[in-house]
């Protein structure tokens, strides 16, 4: 499993490779070059079905056999990310699946050891269970050795912008939602969690640059419900975030996968960045067409020691699909790499199954189809 820890505690050494098209060097810059993968997901749910299939017991829970099929993919990056929807607030405020999410602390453990690092926590169900719930999901992610952000335990903790260091590259994280379900916080309280404010959004931004950030990723949760289109709120945002120097941005909300688009902007640094929409869902009981369908998105950042310049030198994307049903072991939920449709050693997979998991594949694959062909700039390029 990989470790890392906040910018000056500890860099994580080690070279990950993704089959994309490598950067032009000059010879003798190898040496130089430092790479950095980070590997996203979208919404990981947990609604009540998915509580009853993982019980063990009557209060005991086990999610790990859900993501058995893309640990391997999920452990393989430097920094694994996803947006946890649920609150973890103890079963003592008994648990509960929508519209008032509180999931076992089980389902923190799966993800641990599926590989995740960090768990963006800044979105529309984080208020379900009160300040309380906040408190405590912070207090179990952290107890599990994985970090949070976009909801904090004070202004203190707020205002400290996450920059973690790894192979060399300093990666600033910012999270913030759209709104909290009609709950509201209270002026003393405003702390608790990110709402999308742009002059929140700037200040935090200008914060990481002087805390030298390489790259700054801003995540947002917004967007309408299964809508495959961002609208004008989501473009707007995202278009003050560029303007004001996120050089990455990746969403959720919709629960259904939105576009990616490549910019360039002189106000970030590593000049050419992505803006994914939003990534769906990865872990769900939405079992419609498009909801059903997750990816892991890949992006590989490099770093030139000796000159300073980072760029992104890839993106890749893992089309997933969920199935829900009986296996070779017993009824569960189990994320499936799309590329596994035609395998015939999943013999518990109906003919229908396969059917959707080509659907998701083939839906996801258009949905990015911008990643094709797309050259990326030379690290020996000027900086912006």
């Amino acid at each position: 499993m990989k470790n890392f820890f906040i910018l000056s505690l500890i860099t994580v050494l080690g070279f990950q490779f993704l089959s994309c098209p490598v950067s032009k060097v000059k010879k003798g810059d190898v040496d130089s070059l430092r790479t950095l993968i980070i590997s996203f997901v979208g919404d990981l749910m947990c609604h009540s079905p998915q509580m009853d299939f993982a019980k063990v017991s009557k209060d005991s829970f086990d999610f790990n056999p859900a993501f058995r099929e893309v640990k391997k993919k999920l452990s393989a990056s430097n920094l694994t990310i996803g947006n946890l929807e649920t609150t973890i607030a103890g079963k003592e405020n008994h648990y509960s699946g929508y519209p008032f999410f509180n999931s076992p602390a089980e389902y923190l453990d799966a993800l641990k050891d599926a590989g995740f690092d960090l768990l963006l926590t800044a979105n529309n169900h984080c208020l379900d269970r009160g300040k309380i719930g906040v408190l405590n999901t912070i207090d179990k992610i952290r107890s599990t050795g994985m970090n949070s952000i976009g909801t904090f335990k004070s202004q203190q903790d707020r205002d400290s912008i996450r920059i973690f260091e790894i192979n060399g590259i300093k990666l600033a994280v910012l999270a913030y939602t759209y709104g909290l379900n009609g709950n509201y916080l209270s002026k003393n309280e405003k702390y608790l969690v990110n709402v999308i404010d742009t002059n929140l959004i700037k200040l935090d931004i200008q914060s990481a640059r002087k805390k030298s950030a390489d790259v700054v990723l801003v995540y947002f949760h917004f967007g309408e419900e299964y809508q495959r289109k961002p609208n004008s709120f989501q473009k707007e945002v995202v278009k003050f975030a560029i303007n004001c120097g996120a050089d990455l941005i990746i969403g959720s909300h919709p629960h259904v996968i939105q576009p990616l688009e490549y910019f360039t902007s002189a106000k970030n640094k590593i000049g050419e960045g992505i803006v994914v929409y939003s990534l769906g869902n990865f872990l769900s009981n939405q079992r419609w067409r498009y909801s059903d369908a997750g990816v892991i998105l890949n992006i590989a950042l490099t770093k030139n020691i000796s000159s300073g310049i980072v760029k992104l030198s890839c993106v890749s994307i893992q089309p997933t699909w969920v199935f829900k049903g009986r296996s070779e072991n017993k009824n569960e939920f189990l994320i499936l790499p799309t590329d596994i449709a035609n395998n015939k050693d999943y013999n518990f997979l109906t003919e229908a199954d396969r059917t959707k998991l080509l659907q998701a594949d083939n839906d996801t694959r258009k949905m990015f189809n911008s990643i094709q062909n797309h050259s990326y700039t030379s690290l020996n390029e000027k900086t912006n």
